[in-house]
């Protein structure tokens, strides 16, 4: 077993398909597996591999002119959990819908240190907002006590989110938070430029970083993950709930049914009772073979074997 890698970086990065090449041909060589998108703003990764392998990958990121001083995020994984690696290039290293040359992170909100955060969470002031800047499947299985939740299915929902909900911020200390950091930088910048909230603040590092240090505080439930762990959990607090059951559970799975293929919440009797399927009438179509059988590698089920609930 080795190290996913998570890091992002907001610098000017005049050439993004140079710098392209030089990752793809970088984690090639080292064989790892991931994620990295890159735009003229910045960087945004998430990769795989050995330990030998991972560190190799830091020290050449820390020897780029560009990529010193990263943040680099690890969890237990190694280069299976994700299927290849793919090198994109974008317009926003996470899309939040907005041109990253009119709203960039140099107005970002202030940073509060995970120790910072949970020192203001645990004696709230009464004009405190907490405000969970993830998705609604994400935030169904894990977000801090009290938080509110946009409930959006995409980030870029997220500027309309805020301008819906300008009273909820108006004369408030907002506390705005992330999985691990890099759509906090700009969520902010857009919630300063509303120009209502008293005070603008994200958590540095995330929600990762917090967990780390205060797997039993504020945060509770799992965080969600974008590889094939799909949830970290951070304490044995379940907020998700089967989607056939009700039964509290935090693991999400594909559906089988590789024509429909929905993400959903089950548990493991649910899992058995329906096949992987995420509802009665994908389970008959399967078991018609009326449907093409989404399969897993069979690393994938060593990697689940290890969650410490389903």
């Amino acid at each position: 077993m080795g190290k996913i890698l998570l890091y992002y970086k907001y610098v000017n990065v005049q050439d993004p398909q140079a710098i392209a090449e030089w990752q793809k041909n970088l984690c090639q060589s080292l064989g790892l597996t991931g994620r990295v998108i890159l735009a003229t703003e910045g960087i945004n990764g998430t990769v795989g591999g050995s330990d030998e392998a991972t560190a190799a990958y830091v020290t050449a990121m820390n020897d780029h002119p560009l990529f010193g001083d990263i943040d680099f995020k690890e969890a237990i994984g190694d280069e299976r959990y994700f299927p290849r690696m793919k090198v994109m290039i974008k317009r926003e290293i996470v899309g939040l819908g907005i041109d990253p040359e009119k709203l960039t992170v140099a107005d970002s909100g202030e940073y509060l240190t995970p120790q910072e955060a949970h020192d203001l969470m645990s004696n709230p002031p009464d004009d405190l907002i907490i405000l969970d800047t993830r998705n609604e499947y994400e935030t169904k299985i894990g977000t801090f006590v009290n938080a509110v939740a946009p409930n959006t299915r995409y980030f870029r929902e997220f500027p309309a989110y805020v301008d819906n909900n300008l009273d909820l911020l108006k004369d408030k200390q907002v506390l705005m938070t992330c999985t691990g950091g890099v759509r906090c930088e700009r969520a902010t910048a857009y919630v300063k430029t509303k120009g209502v909230a008293k005070k603008v603040m994200h958590l540095k590092g995330g929600i990762h970083r917090y967990i780390e240090q205060f797997p039993e505080g504020h945060f509770r439930g799992a965080n969600y993950v974008f590889d094939a762990r799909i949830s970290q959990a951070a304490n044995n607090d379940l907020l998700g709930t089967c989607t056939q059951c009700s039964k509290p559970s935090d693991y999400y799975e594909n559906c089988t049914n590789a024509f429909c293929n929905k993400q959903f919440l089950t548990c493991k009797n649910c899992k058995e009772l329906f096949a992987g399927a995420c509802t009665q009438d994908c389970a008959t179509l399967i078991a018609q073979e009326k449907v093409v059988i989404r399969t897993k590698p069979a690393r994938i089920e060593d990697i689940l074997a290890q969650k410490e609930k389903i």
